[in-house]
């Protein structure tokens, strides 16, 4: 699932419509309340107005007035993905693509038409595809993966760590998610800035995002060529050679799917993690002070931001009931996750900790539910673990108020993250990761001064399968770090635990 073409703004209508504040502000025919344009700037507190209005499910309209039902809450949501007897993400079905309510070049066609692909299959179909999927994914060895997220995180620190400053969304966040997908595709030499911006301009639908999306199916039409010809040890060897002999096309549109889906919610992902521990003291003040584990924090970042807002769409197969509302066979819903995640049923206090709780809609949930999300979640812990054990005087540059997202139906996606630090020498990317969660120097507030670091360093990790992955360009000469003690054995069994 990809979001929708974003404006810092929100999607718009041209025509002029009432004044904020106007009752029919945001409405449309029948008084049903837009997702778009005036009035649906704020998804969030619109999405609150509906539940108090409708309940946990709300009759909405789409661009160009389309009707769909929005589900607001979250055990309605976890019903919809869990009742493929009742709902399907088979697109064919909707009433008003049918009836040809739905142009061709409708806004959101992207997410909602039906492709040969899993997530959108049903039956034995699905089956084949998804096992195949699932299959792949089980062969991954996620010791080496996180080793291989530690070493590309310290590459790109490297490249702006002497600076004292950087935007860590456009230098580090939109990064970070490519260089492991590439990896775990068996594509790492294609991870470069072009493969970055080709991917970041196709997921927002520019005027040249075809041509970026084109760029970015050649590299994976000739690393299927290649995996074809010579299998190797990675994701896209495997899914070639699985017993459930997927099609050429069937193998690159999977690697699309496998590659989007998981370098957009990742790079969502890190960015609002860091910028949470960035910006709010208390959050990071439980980092620091050993209240909460880095892994904890993504996990509660996945309950109050989940990367993708909400999901198009699934469909009624047959007349039912949803959260006390009549669903026509033929009708279409929006899977939300944020909305969900925050059901006043299940969080009365949205300021409480959700340590340990790992049942939010984020990565979806039933037949369809995402089966990467160990990936994204291993980005997001190492990848800001390392970072902020780099960088530990880490301040945002600009005041929290000016910091500025792209919003729409689908995703709120942050444009930068401005910060400043005292600059760091680069290091040697064949060290290991750092042990412990964040070091004990960490500021206690946004404008407390900086402090030195001394990260401990693991022992020397070597990686074969990492020497053929090419240092990002503009990467200068490493600096060594001082020499360090020998860890203790407890310091090595807690390396060992956290998969490194």
């Amino acid at each position: 699932m990809t979001p929708e073409p974003q404006s810092t703004t929100g999607t718009h209508d041209p025509a002029p419509g009432p004044p904020p504040g106007c009752p029919a502000h945001g409405r449309g025919p029948g008084g049903l309340q837009r997702l778009y344009g005036p009035g649906a700037e704020d998804l969030g507190r619109l999405y609150e107005q509906l539940r108090e209005e409708h309940g946990p499910v709300a009759p909405v309209l789409l661009h160009d007035d389309v009707p769909m039902w929005v589900v607001l809450g979250h055990a309605e949501n976890l019903h919809m993905v869990r009742t493929p007897s009742q709902f399907t993400r088979d697109s064919r079905v909707w009433t008003p693509l049918a009836e040809g309510m739905v142009r061709p070049d409708h806004p959101l066609m992207p997410h909602i038409a039906w492709q040969p692909i899993c997530s959108h299959a049903e039956g034995e179909e699905h089956t084949r595809l998804r096992g195949a999927v699932k299959a792949a994914m089980a062969t991954i060895d996620h010791r080496g993966l996180r080793r291989h997220i530690y070493r590309a995180t310290q590459r790109l620190v490297n490249d702006f760590c002497e600076d004292g400053h950087a935007d860590l969304v456009g230098q580090f966040s939109e990064h970070l998610p490519m260089a492991v997908m590439c990896q775990v595709l068996g594509m790492p030499e294609e991870y470069d800035d072009r493969m970055v911006h080709a991917a970041r301009d196709a997921l927002k639908g520019t005027e040249t995002a075809l041509a970026s999306h084109a760029y970015v199916m050649d590299a994976l039409s000739r690393l299927t060529a290649r995996r074809r010809a010579r299998p190797a040890d990675d994701f896209t060897s495997h899914l070639v050679t699985d017993p459930a002999g997927l099609t050429d096309d069937e193998v690159r549109e999977h690697l699309r799917l496998v590659l989007f889906a998981a370098y957009e919610a990742t790079v969502n992902l890190l960015s609002n993690v860091l910028r949470r521990v960035i910006v709010d003291p208390r959050f990071y003040a439980r980092l620091n002070g050993g209240q909460m584990t880095v892994p904890e924090a993504v996990e509660q970042s996945l309950w109050d931001e989940p990367p993708f807002s909400t999901i198009l769409g699934y469909f009624a197969k047959q007349d039912t009931e949803l959260g006390g509302q009549r669903i026509r066979r033929g009708d279409g819903l929006l899977f939300a996750p944020a909305p969900g995640n925050v059901d006043p049923r299940i969080r009365p206090d949205r300021s409480a900790s959700m340590r340990g709780n790992r049942s939010h809609l984020a990565f979806g949930g039933g037949p369809h539910e995402c089966p990467g999300q160990d990936i994204g979640r291993a980005i997001a812990d190492v990848g800001v673990d390392a970072l902020l054990t780099r960088l530990p005087d880490v301040q945002l540059a600009v005041e929290e108020g000016d910091l500025r997202w792209t919003t729409s139906i689908a995703s709120r996606h942050l444009v930068a993250l401005p910060v400043h630090f005292a600059p760091k020498p680069q290091q040697e990317i064949v060290l290991g990761p750092t042990l412990g969660a964040l070091p004990g120097q960490r500021s206690s507030g946004p404008t407390s001064p900086a402090q030195p670091s001394g990260p401990l360093l693991a022992e020397p990790v070597a990686d074969p399968a990492d020497t053929g992955v090419p240092q990002e360009a503009g990467s200068g000469p490493f600096t060594a770090p001082e020499p360090v003690a020998r860890p203790s054995a407890w310091q090595r069994f807690l390396t060992w635990w956290r998969g490194h």
